[in-house]
């Protein structure tokens, strides 16, 4: 199968950052009120690396070492010891209310829900711990003696000699996986298993409104592409299938000999020498579909079913929210340009790999480009300051402002709408953050041994740390949280701003 990704070089300087934003001040402190929650402490017996914070970044697990025997250790309670704790087992549910890890105790491997041991089993497979969408549901695979089965909720399913992918619907009401017996594979779905091919191939989709799951299978020289037990027969090979949004379509890559395809809808397009691999997408509107394709020795563009301009390579493709815009990156020779709507934009010497970034309301584009291998931000065709890196552009949710990070030497700054902040030794992880209603910018910052937030440039009480993956949240249009190490002990921060 060609290969038509060829990477677009990205010629920014070195940038190695965490997060930011803000910059001008407000008349008034943004320090309306602060409540610190402690979540426990770290101390000499914490395995560092094990760390996990929650999805919505108020409670803290990481592994501890007693004696010669580890524990669970969530929000500061330590749970019950064990001779090993799955290395990178630990996690918590979406919605941030439950845990769960692998565990050895004795010669025999545990699942541990909520305190609670599942097992014991022969064999635990690394990284197959699945919480479901809505955290009700935790399902993994698991062995005892030479067979291996499905446990959801601490239930084991129907046996099997080998398992491969497993996955929750979105609606979490459905989870399939892969099976393999006597020589055969099956994708179950529903408690129960279906057709039996030689093979499955690649990953289990569910649609997102989850009515319906598809995927690639293989019986003797045919491929197969299953979707809700319908079948669709392709010579060679097939990859990639993708739903649109809406659910009601379907799109999938397809190999006749050396040539391949897209096929939408069930209809079959123009062969090609080759399909990007992973750029075949829906716009969010469900109604257009695009990729990337090789002719000859170039690459080109197909919205729509109608190729644009053929060039040497082409970066990532984005639809702007609404579904009416496609924007690409694009190079000729050895100078790149941002192509809109078909358009192409000034050249450049390099763009930035994230590619275009549309505003939410989708009339606005900004990306980062380089001339002389000195980056800057391209908002709206206009060309800002350069720096020596560039981080984490993102627009407001009113589609009013725009922020990033910047880098000056080894120092760091946010620049809002043009307007440079004040430069600090770092900026926390995560990315600028607007608050809902789009009026207010805040980052997390590190000057000499201290950290702390900024809310509309103004800083707020400093810190020891701030916890990694302890991103600033805004809770509302006035109020925000963030993690932050104080001493050995971590306190989950809550700031309330006044107006």
């Amino acid at each position: 199968m060609h290969q038509v990704n060829k990477t677009i070089g990205l010629f920014l300087a070195g940038l190695t950052m965490v997060a930011a934003w803000p910059l001008v001040a407000d008349e008034n402190p943004p320090n309306g009120g602060l409540v610190e929650t402690p979540l426990g402490q770290l101390d000499f017996s914490w395995i560092n690396g094990s760390l996990v914070i929650s999805p919505d970044g108020r409670r803290v697990a990481y592994i501890a070492r007693q004696a010669d025997k580890l524990a669970v250790v969530v929000d500061g309670k330590v749970e019950k010891l064990y001779d090993d704790i799955g290395a990178g087992s630990l996690l918590f549910s979406p919605d941030s209310s439950r845990v769960a890890y692998m565990a050895i105790a004795g010669g025999k491997k545990f699942v541990v829900v909520d305190g609670k041991e599942e097992g014991p089993y022969d064999n635990l497979a690394k990284g197959t711990l699945v919480f479901s969408p809505d955290s009700k549901h935790v399902a993994y695979p698991a062995n005892v003696g030479d067979k291996k089965f499905i446990v959801m909720d601490g239930k084991a399913g129907t046996p099997h000699d080998d398992y491969g992918a497993l996955l929750f619907s979105p609606d979490s009401k459905r989870l399939a996986y892969a099976a393999g017996s006597g020589g055969k594979w099956v994708v179950g779905v529903d408690g129960e298993d279906g057709q039996r091919y030689d093979a499955i191939e690649g990953a289990l989709v569910f649609s997102p409104d989850s009515s319906q799951l598809a995927y690639v299978a293989q019986a003797g020289n045919k491929m197969l592409a299953v979707v809700e037990g319908k079948v669709e027969t392709f010579e060679d090979n097939m990859v990639a299938l993708v739903f649109s949004p809406d659910s009601r379509r379907m799109a999938y890559t397809a190999q006749s000999g050396e040539r391949q395809c897209v096929i939408v809808d069930g209809k079959e397009g123009k062969l090609y020498e080759g399909i990007g691999q992973g750029t075949l997408i829906f716009s969010p509107d469900s109604k257009r579909v695009a990729y990337r394709a090789q002719v000859g020795t170039k690459r080109v563009v197909v919205v729509d079913g109608k190729e644009g301009k053929p060039y040497s390579a082409i970066g990532a493709l984005v639809f702007s929210p609404e579904g009416s815009r496609v924007a690409y990156m694009a190079q000729s020779g050895d100078k790149q340009v941002m192509v809109l709507d078909g358009q192409e934009g000034k050249v450049y010497d390099g763009l930035g790999q994230a590619g275009a970034i549309f505003s939410p309301d989708s009339k606005r584009v900004a990306y980062m480009a380089a001339m002389a291998h000195k980056p800057f931000v391209v908002v709206d065709g206009k060309d800002g300051k350069s720096y020596d890196g560039i981080a984490a552009v993102v627009f407001s949710p009113d589609s009013s402002h725009i922020a990033y990070i910047a880098q000056e030497g080894d120092k760091r700054l946010v620049v809002l709408d043009g307007k440079e902040g004040k430069i600090y030794d770092s900026i926390g992880q995560g990315g600028p953050v607007f608050s809902p209603d789009g009026k207010r910018l805040a980052y997390l910052a590190k000057a000499g041994d201290t950290y702390f937030a900024v809310v509309d440039g103004v800083e707020a009480k400093p810190y020891d740390k701030i916890l990694p993956g302890g991103k600033l949240q805004f809770d509302s249009v006035d109020s925000l949280h963030y993690l932050a190490v104080k001493g050995n002990r971590i306190y989950s921060v809550e700031e309330t701003i006044s107006h």
